[in-house]
This record gives structure tokens, sequence and C-alpha cells, in this order.
């Protein structure tokens, strides 16, 4: 819900459970939501409760019981409970599909991390989605085209 530039969020009836005091959110998954407040996000619980500190410059949905979130101009994941689990050291970064994530390198080139934040499809495109049934779409200059989890090219 949001009201005089400010958002909160309401039950299945309408009814107002988490207060107008945010200035951007995100919807709820995994059983947490992403809020902006004073210009740093945070992660609340379905009561409003907040799960973190408002310490993030940017911050993603939950994903497998990951978000990816940055400080300092880095992303790296925290799990539910707040901690972090994978180092702030990407550029940039999504969040896990299947089990693996889009992320740059210092090079600005997008490659694949595990769960671990280990490249297990190492950075040399200028683009990548997330996974989607087995595949990702990717882009390497003006070509763009799909691979599978093997970083095998499957189709244009």
């Amino acid at each position: 819900m949001q009201k005089n530039n400010k958002i909160g969020y309401v039950d299945k009836e309408g009814k107002l459970v988490i207060p107008l005091e945010y200035t951007e959110g995100l919807t709820f998954n995994e059983g947490f939501a992403a809020v902006r407040k004073d210009g740093k996000w945070l992660f609340i619980d379905s009561t409003g409760k907040a799960i973190t500190a408002a310490v993030y410059d940017d911050a993603m949905s939950f994903e497998g019981g990951l978000a990816a979130v940055s400080k300092n101009g880095l992303y790296g994941y925290i799990n539910t409970k707040g901690e972090t689990v994978i180092a702030y050291q990407f550029p940039n970064a999504r969040n896990f599909s299947e089990g693996l994530a889009p992320a740059t390198n210092a090079k600005g080139f997008w490659g694949f991390i595990d769960t671990k934040g280990n490249w297990a499809i190492k950075a040399q495109y200028d683009f990548a989605d997330n996974f989607a049934a087995g595949e990702a779409k990717v882009m390497k200059g003006e070509k763009s085209f799909y691979i599978d989890k093997n970083n095998k090219q499957l189709h244009e």
C-alpha cells in the first residue's frame, strides 16, 4: 500500500499490518521483503520486524534463501538471518535461480557464481540473465544466445 509517498504492507483482507514508513519496497518473497528507508535498504519479515539494519545501497528479493545486496559499490549475498554468506566482491550481481547467479568481475564481464561465491561459469560475457528451465540468455558483443549450466551454447 502506498500513501503520501510512503509504502506499507496490507494483509489479504486489506488491513494495514506494516506501517506506511518506507520510501520503497519489494514484494515479499520467502517470507521477507526488502524495503528502503532514509536512502538505505533493509529486510523485514511478514510482521514488519527488521531482520537487518538499514545498511544496503541496493537489495534484491530472497531466492533460494539468499538475497543479493550491495554496500560501498560491491554486491554480496546474505541469508534469511541477515548474515553475509558471500562476501561483497562483485561490481554487479543478480539473484540466484536454479543454483547460479549472474555476477560481474572487476573488468565488468558477466559470468555465473554458485551459492558459495565461486565462478561456475567464468566471467566472459557482456551481459548475462538468470537461468530459467536450464538455460540463460547471454550476450557477447552484438551476439546474443542461450547457454546451459555447462556454458554450452544452445541456440540463439
